[in-house]
């Protein structure tokens, strides 16, 4: 902080400073503060114009006071016991415990495994294996849910209807509508996040007790599960905890394959009330009680995720150089190599080439021969239906500007945290972090009530409040990337330039940003491409003329447009893919320079 004479100068750090509480607290704190507040108090009665006017005539005690008094007589525990208390809640807080819990431990399994054979043992065409196993990262999975609902619903799904057809089986081979379904679609598309975490252990941990266990005689097996196992199991269980947080909050699967059976989850649950209701405020605030309930599953996982990793401290990272121990799969090697190939081909490729086979039909449920197929629902859906048209402008246009704005802010508010000596900023990093931790149907719930008029803005049925929900949905990408660049970052380059006569922008303007603009475009691309692909969100905030690319597929297949939801999702995997192919060459190039 500057300072003349002992006494504080307001300049360029308290400007930041301040920017950066405003920012938060505005596109944060209020919506996520006002989804408690409407779930709990009645009737908005818990206002703040009765606790500034005590504190401008009595001072703070009396604001504290007159906020205890309206918070107590202004409680509505009735009307929240009535909502929790209803059959449907019940239902789909256990459908959600459940759904998580299966997926939580088949993709703790899957990613544990396979981050094992890519980065431990000698099986052939690892790089290349390990590089397909972080695609499902990129591919929204209510997409993949899209084409698994093509294969294997009962009747109309094409590996049922194969199998019925040539050995005249009287029922689906799998049911894919049922909890056992979104179960395994949701595994194939979140196993990474225990797949990246494992990777990275193995990859840095010190060898030398397998190598005393396999010297004393060992074996593979008994290697992997009594060293291997343990000493990356902090690693697995952050993973883990991550799918569970996330799948907990999910909507797209559940939405595609479940609605159909009658199998709701919490997310899913609020949609269908304030779809049904129209957005009326009754729906809403329903909605918010079933959003607490979000909130209170994510606070207790990641309360459960931090004493885990508390306890769970092993060391894995020697002080020398050295290189992971590859084991030998001998015999096994490559039956090993074809359950990997396999387990690709059924997740990734299968689905992915169903999704553009479907897309070319000219009808659902015709075989694919050159006759039946065309480039025909391509084409309209790029150049001759509006309303994926605008799907598509609005997604890049939201995507582009939410990246640009969160970019900049996540660079001031990075600076704030990681190079400032002020009191708080440990506030402002948890705020930032706040939309990462909570369901992105709650951060949709927040800004509906928070610009919705009732505070003097009204974004509603505008463009403006899925951009104002991105911006908070994807503040913690910002600050992450911005972040770690600015640790790199040695301070004695900005005390140089202060010492020189630079004044604290300058410094900024030409020493930090030229020094952070790699982390600045990572940041940007980090949230460029999940928002097109985004879902949660938006459905809860769209209307007719702003829909996204994935409310648009999501709204056509739930309209029976199979065809043009499938030309649709092959449109926005082109789209996704040639975003990433992007990333990677200008990584490649930060990195090679």
């Amino acid at each position: 902080m500057n300072t003349i004479g002992g006494k504080r100068r307001f300049g360029a750090a308290e400007i930041i400073l301040l920017l950066s509480i405003a920012v938060l607290v505005v596109v944060v704190a209020v919506p996520v503060l006002l989804i408690l507040v409407n779930a709990f108090f009645s009737g908005g009665s818990l206002t703040l114009a009765d606790v500034s006017a005590a504190f401008r005539n009595r001072g703070a005690w009396a604001a504290a006071a007159t906020f205890f008094r309206l918070a107590v007589t202004s409680f509505n525990g009735h009307d929240v016991f009535k909502v929790l208390g209803e059959s449907d809640t019940y239902e789909a807080l256990l459908n959600s415990l459940f759904i998580a819990s299966g997926t939580t431990v088949g993709s703790t399994v899957v990613g544990t495994f396979f981050a094992w054979l890519v980065t431990r043992t000698d099986i052939p065409y690892k790089q290349l294996m390990k590089g397909m196993f972080l695609v499902p990262f990129m591919l929204p999975s209510f997409i993949g849910a899209m084409a698994w609902k093509m294969l294997l619903s009962p009747r109309a799904g094409y590996i049922n209807r194969f199998f019925m057809d040539v050995f005249n089986l009287d029922g689906p081979v799998f049911n894919i509508y049922s909890y056992y379904g979104i179960i395994l679609v949701e595994v194939m598309y979140l196993f990474p996040f225990v797949f990246i975490q494992v990777c990275g252990a193995l990859e840095r941990m010190d060898p030398t007790l397998e190598e005393s266990a396999r010297i004393s005689g060992a074996g593979l097996f008994t290697i992997t599960r009594k060293i291997t196992i343990p000493l990356v199991l902090p690693s697995i269980l952050s993973g883990a905890l991550l799918i569970m947080l996330y799948s907990m909050a999910h909507f797209g699967t559940v939405a595609v394959l479940g609605i159909e059976n009658g199998i709701f989850n919490i997310p899913t649950l609020i949609y269908q009330r304030i779809h049904e209701s129209a957005g009326n405020f009754a729906s809403i605030r329903t909605g918010t009680v079933l959003a607490s309930v979000l909130v209170t599953a994510a606070a207790v996982i990641i309360w459960l995720q931090n004493r885990i990793q508390g306890r769970g401290r092993y060391q894995i990272i020697a002080g020398k150089s050295f290189r992971p121990m590859e084991l030998k799969l001998r015999g096994l090697r490559y039956p090993l190599l074809v359950v990997c190939l396999a387990y690709i081909g059924f997740t990734i490729i299968l689905p992915t080439v169903v999704i553009f086979l479907v897309g070319g039909l000219r009808t659902y449920g015709l075989s694919f021969t050159m006759e039946n197929l065309s480039l025909d629902n391509y084409k309209f859906i790029l150049f001759d239906y509006q309303v994926t048209r605008d799907a598509i402008w609005n997604s890049v246009v939201l995507g582009f500007g939410a990246a640009l704005v969160t970019m900049f802010a996540g660079v001031m508010i990075s600076y704030v945290i990681v190079k400032m000596r002020v009191r708080g900023k440990g506030l402002l990093e948890f705020l930032g972090m706040l939309p990462f931790s909570v369901p992105g149907s709650v951060i949709a719930l927040g800004v509906i009530l928070a610009w919705s008029g009732k505070y003097g803005v009204n974004l509603y049925n505008t463009v403006w409040i899925i951009f104002v929900a991105y911006i908070a949905r994807y503040m913690a990408f910002s600050l992450k990337a911005n972040s770690a660049a600015l640790e790199q970052i040695h301070d004695s380059l900005v005390e140089a330039a202060r010492a020189s006569g630079a004044t604290t922008w300058q410094a900024l303007r030409d020493i930090v940003l030229p020094l952070v603009r790699p982390g600045m475009i990572a940041a940007f691309f980090l949230i460029f491409l999940p928002s097109l692909r985004e879902l949660t969100v938006s459905i809860m905030l769209y209307a007719p003329t702003t829909r996204t690319i994935g409310v648009a597929i999501y709204t056509l297949n739930e309209d029976g447009e199979t065809v043009m939801s499938a030309a649709m999702a092959g449109v926005a995997l082109v789209i996704i893919v040639i975003g990433q192919i992007f990333i990677n060459r200008i990584t490649r190039k930060r990195s090679g320079s």
